[in-house]
């Protein structure tokens, strides 16, 4: 029997605007436009077997057999690609990452977006870009821009073929440096997937959506401008605004641990001292410690010098979703 395989790596990536709350949830079609930066060292390698031999879709994750709901999404990610690969073969994906995987450093984003370039290639789908970057949103939102290097808009395009991410920078436009701050290395009990679909319920959801506009035009100036103070202020507030969504929808979701806080106000002081870290936060407790790199080996030493930091995961801007060997025949 003939199998076909490939394998893909994709970064995660860190939104320095984000999205919280989707238009349309089977679609993961989001609220609003986000902008992130691509990684480097924190990626899903993952590759695709589709196999007529196999008697349904099966899934090993950093080495262990995986079942129920992740596997589900997995075999439903993969229905949108061999539908238009006009097949129907079971496929063994086996994948592992390099970080901690549902911890709040989007081990989703760089999942779906290896997952789709994968499965994409193994069916020998000729897609664009953006076509594969819309496929990948279906599996996760932040998918999307993962399949782009350097930094990356998803546009909220109200139908799924308009809602897609595209470059704004390449990598080597601005070598920010984003040293993670994992403050806990537990799988969160709310992941993304169910924290969008509360989002509505937070009283405070319509004054975020209400500002987010301005916030993504000030992070995209100052992204290309390559101003680090600009991009520092906005981004911070953006994550403060989703986490107080967070804590305020029904039921309140409260990621926050006491080594997340003890970060944020560290890095606070660290930049009254003239050190030009900031912070951000995903749906998660570790923290993201945004610097450039004359001041990256100061901030780890003062983050691995903190008790709350079990360990600290170094990122720069990273390429996009590639294909590591298409073993296809």
């Amino acid at each position: 029997m003939t199998t076909y395989a490939a394998t893909a790596c994709a970064g995660a990536n860190i939104a320095f605007i984000k999205y919280w709350g989707n238009l349309d949830e089977a679609l993961r079609l989001p609220l609003t436009n986000s902008l992130s930066m691509t990684l480097d060292t924190t990626v899903t390698i993952t590759t695709v077997v589709f196999d007529p031999a196999l008697q349904g879709d099966q899934l090993t994750l950093n080495e262990e057999a995986i079942v129920g709901p992740a596997l589900e999404r997995v075999s439903t990610h993969l229905d949108h690609l061999r539908r238009l690969a006009g097949v129907t073969l079971p496929a063994h994906v086996t994948s592992r990452n390099t970080f901690p995987t549902g911890a709040g450093i989007a081990s989703s984003a760089s999942a779906f977006a290896a997952l789709t370039m994968a499965a994409a290639a193994a069916l020998g789908l000729d897609l664009s870009p953006k076509e594969l970057s819309a496929l990948a949103r279906l599996g996760s939102g932040s998918a999307a821009r993962s399949i782009f290097g350097g930094y990356a808009e998803l546009i909220a395009g109200a139908r799924h073929e308009d809602a897609y991410a595209v470059q704004i920078a390449p990598p080597d436009h601005w070598p920010l440096v984003d040293i993670v701050a994992v403050v806990s290395r537990e799988h969160k009990a709310v992941g993304s997937t169910g924290g969008h679909a509360l989002a509505h319920t937070s009283p405070l959801n319509p004054a975020r959506l209400a500002h987010v506009h301005t916030a993504l035009a000030r992070a995209r100036s100052a992204i290309l401008a390559r101003d680090i103070e600009t991009l520092g202020e906005v981004m911070e507030l953006d994550a403060l605004t989703m986490h107080a969504v967070m804590m305020t929808s029904r039921p309140s979701l409260l990621y926050w641990l006491p080594g997340t806080m003890a970060v944020m106000h560290a890095v606070r002081s660290w930049r009254q001292e003239g050190i030009p870290a900031y912070f951000t936060i995903d749906a998660g407790p570790n923290v993201h410690v945004i610097t450039l790199p004359d001041y990256a080996t100061e901030v780890q030493a003062r983050l691995r010098a903190m008790p709350e930091v079990k360990e600290i995961i170094t990122c720069q801007t990273g390429k996009g979703a590639i294909l590591l060997g298409d073993e296809r025949p």
